[in-house]
């Protein structure tokens, strides 16, 4: 049962105004060539990985710089690759094989939607053929979507972040051109992103031959997502209403509705874990390919700290969430202290994009682009009427960083996170 829930928002300046003076360009001296699509998995981390983020993430093994002050890492690590980087700055405090390429289940929705949830406004609505959903993966997650019903944009999202439903998402593909086209796009997307090791080869993340991220590509991915609104959004909801079937009483067509919640642990809590605090999304996946797979986002003390763990070798349930949790909590103590390892690099595009001050970075579907009214508004309600969420995680309300929406970057050359609203423990 999830814990009893309150929320509470603060806006925190991210960065001042000291970029006017400067011309930076996207970091590319790590930048490795993209692996080939057709790499599979290997057994054990590859003794030549991607240097993307810097050398020492190309390295096989657990990468941390200790020293005074600064303390141990949890001893009960068994994931084959984690990262643990200050989601605001860019830094990866640590990490452990890095840039594997591993197979990353439902994670990879994060691509899906930072590539496609721009495209549709939420309140668009579809009403489902058979065509729809004719190719998902047999033993898939579903959300439950039935043919000849009508979703909005916005219920179909729900159902991709909530319940991991690869029948929501393809029907979002369908809408978006196809399966073949919504792959094509979100393989350019992470290329894009500089998510080098990234392969899509489906939408949903269902287990296919070489379909392939990592946990640095990961992190990025969420981190690119997190700048979107809607993507914060859903995200972070924990609860809402689904539509059902309509039927037929007295005459007259009534819709069901049903709950649906987020099967994201940190976020939702279950009998052998809490709901972690300070926690705010954002994906979780599970095949019998690629394991349990999870890459959140949590607050505290001031410190946005993004994790990504990927297939613990240790079987006990709900581990994936307890070693995030750990990490976490180490990350938290050592912020500030430990001296970084890599870092997230920018997208290729971001240093480009300053030049272009009509162009729409909100990330919002059917976003307006207004700067101004983005510096505004301390972007982020609950999921929409009947849903039940934690807030939007991360939201832009500073006027000092209408800059970042235009793409430019700050002095230390990182891509951080716009202005945050943060939700506070629950207890």
């Amino acid at each position: 049962m999830p814990a009893p829930m309150k929320t509470a928002r603060r806006a925190l300046l991210v960065a001042s105004a000291v970029v006017s003076s400067l011309a930076l360009t996207a970091p590319v001296s790590h930048a490795a060539p993209k692996p080939s699509p057709s790499t599979s998995p290997s057994a054990t981390p590859p003794a030549g990985m991607s240097t993307v983020g810097g050398e020492r993430l190309g390295q096989a093994g657990t990468q941390v710089n200790l020293a005074s002050g600064v303390p141990v890492l949890p001893k009960d690590l068994t994931a084959r690759s984690w990262v643990i980087a200050d989601a605001e700055s860019g830094d990866v405090l640590a990490a452990h094989n890095a840039h594997w390429r591993l197979p990353p289940a439902s994670t990879m929705k994060m691509l899906f939607a930072d590539t496609v949830l721009p495209k549709f406004p939420k309140s668009v609505e579809h009403k489902v053929v058979p065509s729809d959903l004719a190719d998902v993966g047999a033993g898939s997650s579903m959300v439950g979507i039935k043919e000849g019903e009508t979703y909005s944009v916005h219920d179909l999202w729900l159902g991709v972040f909530l319940r991991s439903g690869n029948d929501a998402v393809h029907v979002l593909s369908k809408m978006n051109g196809g399966i073949d086209n919504t792959v094509k796009e979100m393989n350019e997307h992470a290329e894009e992103l500089q998510a080098l090791d990234t392969n899509a080869v489906s939408p949903d993340g269902y287990d296919a031959p070489h379909q392939v991220s990592s946990a640095y590509d990961l992190t990025l991915i969420a981190r690119s997502g997190l700048q979107k609104k809607d993507f914060r959004e859903y995200c972070s909801t924990v609860t809402a209403k689904f539509p059902g079937s309509t039927s037929k009483k007295r005459g007259k067509s009534v819709r069901e509705t049903f709950e649906i919640q987020n099967t994201n642990r940190l976020l939702a809590g279950d009998s052998d874990i809490p709901v972690y605090q300070g926690i705010a999304g954002v994906k979780n996946g599970n095949t019998t390919n690629a394991g349990a797979t999870f890459t959140g986002v949590a607050e505290r003390n001031g410190k946005v700290l993004l994790v990504t763990v990927m297939n613990p070798e240790k079987s006990e349930h709900n581990e994936v969430y307890k070693e995030t949790a750990r990490l976490f909590d180490w990350g938290f103590k050592a912020a500030g202290k430990v001296q970084p390892v890599g870092e997230l690099v920018p997208p290729k595009s971001a240093a480009q994009a300053s030049a272009q001050p009509g162009s729409n970075n909100s990330g919002e579907a059917g976003g307006t682009g207004d700067a101004e009214k983005s510096s505004k508004s301390a972007v982020g309600a609950s999921a929409a009427s009947g849903s039940t969420g934690i807030g939007v995680a991360l939201g832009i309300t500073g006027g000092a960083l209408v800059l970042l929406a235009a793409g430019v970057f700050l002095i230390n050359r990182r891509w951080p996170l716009p202005d945050l609203v943060r939700r506070r423990g629950r207890s």
